[in-house]
């Protein structure tokens, strides 16, 4: 939980007094406190009366008006009981916010009030209602931030003007907290590149904010998107690594960004990406090249991770589990002079685990420094760092046998106690944003990315006897070093054509990969064969001398436009195009004597369209068109020796996006059509040759929920329908269902959390996790069988510190996460009954 939302739950338990009043400075954040459910005289005895309770205890502002001072204007909030929680601030530019907690906006003409100029130095006065029973109170200067004094005597709230001699060098945007939405997000970033409402989005999208990561205490990318639908985590190397599908279709070929921007680990196949700074993963499903270039079909996932704040906040967890499994966590920030213009944050982790899998365990260090720097009201710098260190046994899984997995022990692993992979990722970057003025912007992002693997070695699978079990295996061995050089440029504008209003983005990216492998693969010479069933492991490392080497360069150039345009207040259209130049070289061969290089060029336009319907203002209807496009590997030839067209896909989606419970509750109702073309299939008139006419599609309906229900009663949930085959293919039979795609899925998370009397604090969670049938190879030899986990959790806080004890797979159900699409390996347990107690404490 974040230091802001610490601090409001602080107050919301102490009680409001009517005749309190303080006067605030222009960096205050909490003023006083506010009332709680604890303020009801009589327990509620059954369901009903607790909501009924529930809904009396939030005060309903009936009237809004505004009178001139001497000093300003008063702004009244006429409320029908008399009494009027005692707002938060914060200043963000030159607009003064407050929100006022356990309230409700219900005027007679609606459900906001907006009044222009009010008075002198004052531009704006909006009054909105929030989610989460919050009323926005927004006054924005026109040169200067106000300055506010609030009371809490019954009907009003007094704010005042910015005094004429305000130092300009004391304004400046100060960031107070995370925005604390809860399960319930209300924007994202990644679908357009600009923070934009969701219900204003054509296309599915779904985030998991930090809160549920904190409450389901999960560290890895897979399990926090277990709550999305459409989405499967297919589980490597005992799952230390990810390997996503989304929609039915792999996510392998640089489909994770991290604040936007590409990850060099994840485009080159070892993407781990660890939980511990991240505010939050999202989700935009389908394709994306509109704005993100060469991607893969199903969608993109964008890490978005935390920001320095302006209140100094600390905090550290410890958790321990099954395995021998423990790991610690920091999380410092805030500002780093007296005017707040400088702030940092610095997150941290050591985690070391044991597994379920024989000879499996995991050491893993990431540490992430940020300082953000502001110049003035319009100008910021952010300098962000990351390196993160892997160590483990890169477990192979287990094979199939007939039509199903092998029915060996969860704990057996067929690698060698000596198989090793190690990864080291180093980020460096800088985002700088300006405003030109009120309507248009700057944006600049640079990064650089190294990734190393010093050491990947381990026997592979060759060939298995299914009769007897035994697995025959060959040496191998990989290194890999790589650079990745970034550069992103976005201009926003918004302007109006007539009633028009528009919101421009033109942007252009740049990106260089660098990447040398080094091999040790020769399957003439092979390692001693393990028979699954009844293992005796050689034991017997061998040399590791280079008999293989591929090295890649990769340059792409991409130039793109989008509008966002707004019709009328029913009518959004989102309309954008992209051109994109990829440019590859690859050297690779045997190491003496012989080498090739393969040089390709690629170019792709690939448009986007939407448009949006809210027939009121809590739904949405949307439909859109997108597509998206990926080059094949530089040395893929077609029997002529000319190059393989690139990967394309288009997909159609419909869909409709709801509020509910006054926007404590949202939901997605989804349904697409899918299709991937220009896929790599042999060529039946040229043996050892492949051709692209293969063709792939992906149909189906998905739904999503999230929000509070009630006050500490929190979900997100998800349901899939996905119908995921091979449609056109020279060697796979049409209507195969594509690996690990399942037809049916769904997910269920869920907490609360006793809100008052003597058990306040302690907290409960309960999940449900059913994954249908899946095939485990294209060829559908063999299926994964559905599964039902159920999680839980127990969680106690008090003041600034929470214990939680967290179990998953509480029935210790036997299951498999996904397959690598091979018959001699590569199917995935998932983990068995788990168990995870933690600490945190924030000052």
């Amino acid at each position: 939980m974040s230091a802001r939302a610490q601090e409001l739950e602080r107050h919301d338990v102490e009680a409001l007094n009517p005749e309190a009043s303080l006067t605030v400075p222009s960096d205050s954040s909490v003023l006083t406190s506010s009332p709680s459910i604890a303020g009801v005289e009589q327990p509620a005895t059954t369901v009903t009366e607790w909501v009924t309770q529930i809904e009396a205890s939030r005060v309903q502002i009936t009237g809004v008006r505004i009178e001139a001072t001497e000093t300003g204007i008063q702004i009244v909030l006429e409320t029908a009981d008399g009494e009027l929680p005692t707002p938060t601030t914060e200043m963000v530019g030159n607009a003064l916010i407050a929100e006022i907690p356990n309230a409700m906006l219900m005027l007679p003409e609606g459900d906001s009030f907006e009044q222009f100029e009010p008075a002198a130095g004052i531009a704006l006065v909006q009054v909105t209602n929030e989610p989460g029973d919050r009323v926005r109170v927004a006054i924005t200067g026109t040169d200067a931030p106000p300055v506010a004094e609030a009371t809490a005597t019954g009907l009003t709230v007094t704010l005042g003007e910015a005094v004429a001699d305000t130092d300009q060098d004391a304004i400046q945007i100060v960031v107070t907290g995370e925005e604390d939405e809860g399960y319930n997000p209300s924007s994202a970033s990644t679908a357009t590149r600009t923070d934009t409402p969701l219900r204003d989005i054509p296309q599915a999208i779904q985030v998991v904010p930090r809160e549920v990561i904190e409450d389901q205490r999960v560290t890895r990318a897979g399990e926090a998107l277990q709550n999305v639908s459409g989405v499967t985590d297919a589980g490597l190397f005992s799952n230390y690594l990810d390997s996503i599908f989304l929609r039915g279709f792999n996510t392998a070929q640089g489909n994770f960004f991290r604040d936007g921007v590409r990850l060099n680990s994840y485009f080159l196949g070892f993407g781990a990406e660890d939980l511990a700074n991240l505010e939050r993963v999202e989700v935009l499903k389908g394709p994306a090249s509109v704005l993100y270039g060469a991607v893969e079909t199903g969608g993109v996932i964008n890490f978005v991770t935390k920001a320095p704040l302006s209140e100094p906040a600390y905090s550290f967890t410890a958790s321990a589990g099954n395995y021998s499994s423990y790991r610690g966590e920091i999380d410092l920030t805030g500002p780093l002079n007296e005017q707040r213009t400088v702030l940092y944050r610095l997150n941290g982790v050591y985690d070391n685990s044991g597994s379920f899998r024989d000879f499996v365990d995991s050491e893993r260090i990431a540490i992430a420094p940020t300082l953000s720097i502001e110049f003035g009201p319009r100008t910021s710098l952010r300098i962000d760092g990351n390196f993160s260190r892997l160590e483990t046994l890169p477990d192979s899984g287990i094979p199939a046998i007939g039509d199903r997995p092998a029915d060996v022990p969860r704990s057996r692993s067929i690698d060698e106690p000596f198989s090793s992979f190690e990864y080291e990722e180093l980020t460096l970057g800088y985002t700088l944003n300006h405003e030109f003025n009120d309507n248009w912007s700057f944006r600049n992002i640079v990064r650089y990315q190294s990734f190393r693997v010093p050491e990947f070695i381990g026997p592979l699978d060759l060939s298995l006897d299914e009769a007897t079990g035994e697995l025959e295996r060959f040496p191998y061995s990989q290194r890999v070093n790589a650079d990745s050089y970034s550069a992103q440029t976005d201009f926003i504008g918004e302007f109006t054509t007539g009633s028009i209003q528009h919101r421009l983005l033109l942007g252009a990216d740049f990106n260089y990969t660098r990447q040398d492998r080094r091999f040790t693969l020769d399957t003439t010479v092979l390692y001693p064969s393990i028979n699954i069933f009844n293992p005796v492991y050689a034991n017997q490392r061998y040399d590791t001398p280079t008999t293989l080497f591929r090295d890649d360069k990769f340059y792409s150039y991409g130039f793109y436009i989008q509008d966002q345009i707004t019709l009328s207040p029913q009518w959004q259209l989102l309309i954008g195009g992209r051109y994109d130049i990829f440019d590859q070289e690859r050297t690779f061969g045997d190491v003496e004597p012989r080498e090739r290089i393969f040089e390709q060029t690629d170019s792709k336009f690939t448009p986007r369209l939407g448009v949006v319907y809210q027939p009121s203002d809590t739904v949405s209807l949307y439909a859109s068109y997108a597509n998206s496009f990926l080059p094949s590997g530089a040395n893929q030839r077609n029997p002529d020796g000319s190059e393989f067209e690139p990967t394309t896909g288009t997909q159609y989606e419909i869909g409709i996006k709801a509020d509910f419970l006054e926007g404590r509750l949202s939901a997605t109702l989804a349904g697409f059509i899918l299709e991937r073309q220009n896929v790599a299939t042999e060529d039946p008139n040229n043996p050892g040759f492949s051709i692209t006419t293969g063709e792939q599609t992906s149909q189906g309906i998905e739904l999503d929920i999230a929000g509070e229900i009630l006050p500490g009663w929190n979900i997100i949930a998800s349901a899939t329908y996905l119908d995921a085959r091979v449609t056109e293919d020279n060697t796979i039979p049409e209507g195969n269902r594509l690996t690990n795609a399942a037809e049916t899925s769904a997910s269920l998370w869920t907490t609360y959390r006793i809100q008052s009397g003597d058990l306040e604090g302690l907290g409960f969670g309960l999940g449900l996790y059913y994954v249908g049938d899946r095939e485990g190879d294209l060829a559908n030899s063999f299926t994964l069988p559905s599964y039902v986990r159920t999680d839980a959790a127990l969680y106690y806080e008090r003041d600034n510190w929470q214990a939680a004890l967290n179990i998953r797979n509480l029935f210790d159900v036997k299951y498999f996460l996904g397959s690598t699409g091979s018959r001699t390996g590569g199917i995935n347990f998932g983990e068995p009954l788990t168990v995870v107690g933690s600490f945190s404490i924030e000052f």
